[in-house]
């Protein structure tokens, strides 16, 4: 009877879903079959900065290195491991981290050792925190405005390997507006910002800081030059370029970014509070890290889950409880657009 059952279920035409199926995984069949004869959790090593190569037996060991910044004492230990367990390569990954590939399972153990000896560890993938990325900041680069190199060291130390429950959540670090950190592809990204501010006694209406304006925010009204804040970014051009110290800051803080993402659909972040100071990056990353982990669903990035959910509610449940300059209203956010195919 139970074999008569079966041929009947085979024979009878299956019916429609109800609703639309998800996508099927994408499966590296190959690489399953050597996790089942190796007897190992591709996914979990790659958690632990372990990524499985094409090669048999061969994997890319991710290293730790916070806003790119690595000592020597450091690249000596890459180099070495490279030439001890590797082919003698290095490869800097696009997140500024040191990647030592072709390297065989049966090292995990030798490496991480070695790397302990002097204080360095592996990187982490998969759904959690990532190691925060930076610029030189204020610390050597001119451009910069404030210290990203002290706070990308801080947030890894306080965030690093948090689980998202997720995804991957990446931060970033500028220190200025030209935002070569990317802050506008993080997840979270806090770019530089200051407010300048004229002291009319000291200006003698040379017109420099109208002229170095790129956004056009200075015009000169009655020898003085004034500010449209529609239009002005908070670069600090106008700061540089004076010649007697007759436009000053005002005050300097963090542009603060959430929900960008590069990849295959990539997402332009939403501005969402200004002149953030150091201290309130930390509550904000941690209950920006909160929300994404209790309203995600599945694999889909804070981005995404902001576009289905509404960035308002993000505000509501996340910016404006902190206290934090919110950046409401779109107008805020359109002077600091992006140009380009924006696909419309």
């Amino acid at each position: 009877m139970e074999q008569q059952r079966r041929q009947e279920a085979r024979r009878s035409p299956k019916k429609a879903p109800k609703m639309a199926q998800k996508a099927p995984k994408i499966i590296d069949h190959g690489l399953r079959r050597e996790s089942g004869r190796l007897k190992m959790d591709f996914a979990a090593l790659k958690s632990g900065g372990f990524i499985k190569q094409t090669q048999e037996n061969l994997f890319t060991v991710r290293l730790r290195c916070p806003g790119g910044m690595v000592k020597s004492q450091q690249l000596r230990k890459a180099a070495e491991l490279a030439e001890k367990y590797g082919r003698g390569v290095i490869h800097n990954s696009f997140r500024q981290s040191i990647e030592i590939p072709y390297v065989h399972y049966q090292h995990f153990d030798a490496i991480n050792a070695e790397l302990a000896e002097i204080g360095w560890s592996v990187a982490s993938c998969g759904p959690r925190v990532r190691v925060p990325t930076a610029c030189a900041g204020c610390d050597y680069n001119p451009n910069g405005l404030m210290d990203t190199q002290a706070m990308c060291r801080e947030v890894d130390k306080r965030y690093f390997g948090t689980e998202s429950g997720h995804h991957k959540f990446k931060h970033s670090f500028s220190g200025c507006t030209i935002d070569c950190s990317r802050t506008r592809e993080m997840d979270l990204g806090f770019q530089g910002m200051v407010e300048p501010e004229l002291v009319e006694e000291l200006c003698n209406a040379c017109g420099l800081c109208v002229i170095g304006c790129e956004e056009k925010a200075l015009t000169m009204v009655n020898d003085l030059p004034v500010r449209d804040m529609s239009k002005c970014i908070y670069c600090g051009d106008c700061i540089k370029i004076c010649p007697i110290d007759a436009m000053v800051a005002k005050r300097k803080g963090w542009l603060a970014r959430v929900g960008g993402k590069h990849g295959k659909h990539p997402l332009f972040a939403y501005e969402v509070a200004q002149f953030v100071s150091d201290e309130e990056c930390f509550p904000l990353i941690e209950k920006t890290v909160e929300w994404y982990q209790t309203k995600a669903q599945g694999k889909e990035r804070i981005g995404t889950a902001i576009g289905r959910i509404g960035l308002t509610k993000y505000l509501d449940e996340v910016v404006k409880p902190l206290g934090l300059e919110v950046i409401e209203k779109s107008e805020g956010r359109g002077k600091f657009y992006a140009g380009g195919n924006m696909y419309t």
